[in-house]
């Protein structure tokens, strides 16, 4: 098959999952082009390995980055227009009609983002990896600017955080003409068809890892009694850090020898130092930055309990099951994590570590303090993790299924509750 990716920004180093798909495509035979409708990310000096192995760069399509001056974003675009119109002059003054388009045309964020696709694209299947990115696939295909199947992702901030802004029918077109809809977990796919995706046109794919880059170890209490405690994830607000360090910090007062590590990077980082010092807890919480993935498994290695103390943010942003959780789990890990979201679907309560109710500094704490006083459920809890990881969010095995999905989408003339009898056929084969 021939299959474009759409993403808003490419490479970007906390979407490992829309990675793993794209390598997993190419690896399986097919023929991958990327766009990325935002442009090119600032910083390209770090980036994935797998993004050089595989020379993704090279099957990447940039849109040109929008300026966010209004006057040089109209002059930039004018310039746009003149370069590029006798491509397909009959498009390019549709990209400006606010009466159809409103806001996108409006911003100049319609005529930026099409500029790849003025010269006509042909495709087996369009995969645009957020839904928010599938109201301009659904555009561009109904421009003739791209043919193809299109399939939308439901991942998370596109149906949490962008609703409160848009309003509940913004994806009312995308429903009607988009193929196919994947849903990385029950609860994003159950928003979904609430807002009213037909529930015989979605089906939940989760987000994969590769199980064999995160071996398993079981956890035993450390003989120097220092327990370390981690968190992988960016510094932003729906992380919930911030009440894991006043939880570690309030524990810290009875088991000094506990160790916090905090790993990743963002917009939160000044104010996580601040409240670090405030609390008088720099002995015990330490932020280590931005890391390579080889680096976060080392660390994970050394450690004994994991926290993901995920929140609803203030904008309405959510997380379906963490990708970082998932990982520690598959290292045997006992986990902390939070009643929020899809990670329900991911941490089975009591037995492959615990929830809690978001922003409940208390009920982290008691269930870090169980854990120190009951090392004897560690090895439970982190064999049981490992084990619902490999079953639900194998790599390997969902890259089988979407290519599976894709060539039933290709294909199919049926029902759409057939095509998602058969994926849920495949995934239970699996």
């Amino acid at each position: 098959m021939k299959i474009a990716f759409f993403v808003a920004r490419f490479p970007v180093l906390s979407e490992p999952f829309i990675l793993n798909q794209i390598v997993g495509a190419i690896q399986r035979g097919h023929e991958v082009d990327i766009y990325s409708l935002d442009g090119a990310p600032k910083d390209l000096s770090k980036v994935h390995p797998l993004v050089e192995q595989y020379q993704l760069l090279e099957r990447t399509f940039y849109a040109p980055t929008r300026p966010e001056n209004e006057l040089w974003r109209w002059l930039k675009g004018l310039i746009l227009l003149a370069i590029n119109c006798y491509k397909n002059p009959l498009v390019c003054l549709q990209l400006l009609n606010t009466s159809r388009y409103l806001s996108q045309a409006k911003s100049l964020k319609l005529l930026y983002r099409a500029i790849p696709f003025l010269n006509k694209k042909s495709y087996d299947i369009i995969h645009c990896q957020f839904s928010t990115l599938g109201v301009f696939g659904v555009w561009f295909r109904q421009l003739g600017l791209i043919e193809g199947k299109l399939i939308s992702t439901f991942r998370g901030a596109d149906i949490s955080k962008f609703l409160p802004k848009w309003g509940d029918r913004v994806y009312q077109e995308v429903f009607q003409e988009t193929d196919f809809f994947l849903a990385n977990c029950e609860f994003f796919k159950n928003k979904a068809v609430a807002l009213g995706c037909d529930s015989d046109k979605i089906h939940v794919h989760g987000s994969g890892i590769d199980c064999s880059k995160f071996a398993y170890k079981p956890r035993f209490f450390p003989t120097d009694g220092k327990v370390k405690i981690a968190t992988t994830g960016r510094l932003v607000e729906k992380k919930g850090i911030e009440y894991a360090i006043a939880a570690v910090a309030q524990i810290a007062q009875t088991y000094p020898n506990i160790e916090y590590y905090i790993i990743g990077d963002g917009e939160l980082k000044a104010d996580l130092e601040q409240l670090i010092t405030g609390l008088n807890a720099e002995r015990a919480i330490k932020l280590l930055g931005w890391k390579q993935q080889k680096e976060i498994v080392e660390i994970l290695d050394t450690c004994h309990i994991f926290l993901a103390p995920s929140v609803t943010g203030a904008d309405g942003n959510q997380d379906a099951p963490v990708n970082t959780l998932k990982e520690a789990m598959a290292m045997g890990l006992p986990v902390i994590s939070t009643l929020h979201g899809g990670i329900p679907e991911l941490v089975e309560d009591g037995v492959s570590g615990f929830l809690v109710p978001e922003r409940d500094i208390e009920a982290i704490a008691t269930k870090l303090e169980f854990l120190i006083e009951h090392s004897e459920v560690w090895q439970s809890m982190g064999k049981t993790g490992r084990a619902q990881v490999e079953a639900k969010y194998d790599m390997d095995k969902l890259n089988d299924e979407l290519i599976e999905i894709y060539q039933q989408v290709l294909d199919s003339k049926l029902p759409q509750h057939s095509l998602t009898d058969r994926s849920l056929l495949l995934t239970a084969n699996h």
